[in-house]
């Protein structure tokens, strides 16, 4: 069973996200927190699994709290929820140490996706998001030319790889990666995996910004 704690200063919010998280099979809600301060309390009391936790908040806001539970040993995950899909957040957020970025118009399956993609050990982000991340590399705001380093990284992909982490720069999640490649989405979770481990990055955003530098998530 994993363990949630949910963050926000909307007890609607709250109430929605505890009932949606409650009756999924293999999650089990904790706690709330109405804040980032709160936040730190409930989670060193309760030392949940995942941290659901709203970016901004009076107090203590999101990314403050996450960048403080990371700071401490045997963090919990932790996936960001919010109404804005703005670069510097996802940047912040990515950088404080959450394994995910989800905005609050997102369907609620696309949530727990989301949820047990961090449960496992990986990341997950909105498509929305990803995408984005796309647009601001092709606008020119990130550099267009891999290092020598990267270049060697990439090299080091089998071409089942390269597939998988161009449709992933694409937005495409694990199960619609799978559709299009014909495989499980057991399958895809391992190949996103090894390309974590050999491009040494920690998340879907870092991936696809490598994936867009590359070539790879153009269509073809």
């Amino acid at each position: 069973m994993v363990r949630v704690l949910i963050v926000d200063d909307s007890d609607i919010v709250r109430r929605g996200l505890t009932t949606i998280i409650d009756t999924a099979e293999g999650f089990q809600v904790v706690g709330t927190a109405t804040d980032g301060r709160d936040a730190l309390t409930v989670a060193g009391r309760l030392k949940p699994d995942l941290v659901l936790m709203d970016i901004r908040m009076p107090g203590l806001d999101g990314l403050a709290a996450t960048r403080e539970l990371m700071s401490g040993e045997s963090p919990p995950r932790i996936v960001i929820l919010t109404t804005f899909n703005d670069d510097e957040y996802i940047t912040e957020a990515v950088a404080a140490g959450a394994v995910g970025f989800m905005l609050k118009d997102a369907p609620p399956e696309q949530l727990l996706r989301a949820l047990r993609a961090a449960a496992d050990g990986l990341a997950m982000l909105d498509p929305a998001v990803t995408m984005q991340v796309m647009s601001q590399a092709a606008q020119g705001r990130t550099g267009t030319q891999l290092s020598d380093e990267e270049d060697q990284m990439v090299a080091t992909l089998t071409d089942r790889e390269r597939e998988v982490l161009g449709l992933l720069g694409q937005g495409l999640s694990n199960a619609d990666i799978g559709t299009a490649l014909f495989m499980t989405e057991g399958t895809v979770k391992g190949h996103v995996s090894a390309i974590f481990s050999k491009l040494n990055v920690t998340n879907r955003v870092q991936a696809a910004r490598l994936a867009f530098r590359a070539g790879l998530d153009e269509p073809e």
